[in-house]
């Protein structure tokens, strides 16, 4: 039996970086946000950095991650390894609208991901409704490149506690709010990008 072909943002010179040649299927916008939509594991991440790395460097790659466990230590140092030279990291858990202000206006940044910021601050026990305030207005005032990843929690069953279910209503709600405001929306599936908004067109 015959392989299907990869995708072609998949296509690399380099297994370090699965993304490197992708230049996302349309023009690179040169400012504006994008948000990447996605479950685990869809390469939603690897679509967001290949698309950051379609426009010219160097590139932020902006943290939201924190290493609890041996676990997420181990996946925060792959994907540190799979991003080529010209990334600069900036960890970011909780104070990512004063990461976002304080980069260059020209210079693309990937966020990675909303979903985990999402968590450093329920689990502070903050006003979620307030950070994303912030979060939306720092997103809207930056005139450079700015690529969110974000986990589509929606399609699961209902979680089984209050905890877990304010979260999955705070998330969907959050990534109506960026998406709202975004020039471009791509769901990943699979490791298949499917364009919901673009620029110019109709949601």
């Amino acid at each position: 039996m015959r392989a299907s072909p990869a995708p072609p943002w998949q296509a690399s010179a380099s297994p370090r970086s699965p993304g490197r040649s992708f230049r996302a299927e349309v023009a690179t916008p040169e400012g504006g946000l994008v948000l990447i939509l996605g479950g685990a594991r869809s390469g939603k991440s690897r679509f967001a950095e290949a698309l950051v790395e379609a426009a010219p460097g160097p590139w932020a790659y902006i943290a939201t991650a924190e290493a609890h466990d041996g676990e997420m230590a181990a996946r925060i140092a792959l994907h540190r390894a799979r991003r080529r030279a010209g990334w600069e990291t900036l960890d970011a858990p909780l104070d990512l609208s004063g990461a976002l202000a304080a980069l260059p206006d020209g210079r693309p940044a990937l966020v990675d991901c909303l979903t985990l910021w999402l968590t450093n601050h329920l689990l502070a026990d903050h006003d979620l409704d307030a950070e994303a305030e912030r979060l939306l207005a720092a997103l809207a005032a930056r005139a450079g490149l700015t690529v969110c990843v974000s986990n589509e929690v929606g399609f699961g069953i209902v979680p089984d506690n209050a905890l877990a279910r304010r979260f999955r209503d705070a998330a969907g709600r959050l990534n109506q709010q960026v998406a709202a405001i975004a020039g471009r929306v791509t769901l990943v599936v699979a490791g298949l990008p499917l364009d919901l908004k673009t620029p110019g067109g109709a949601p």
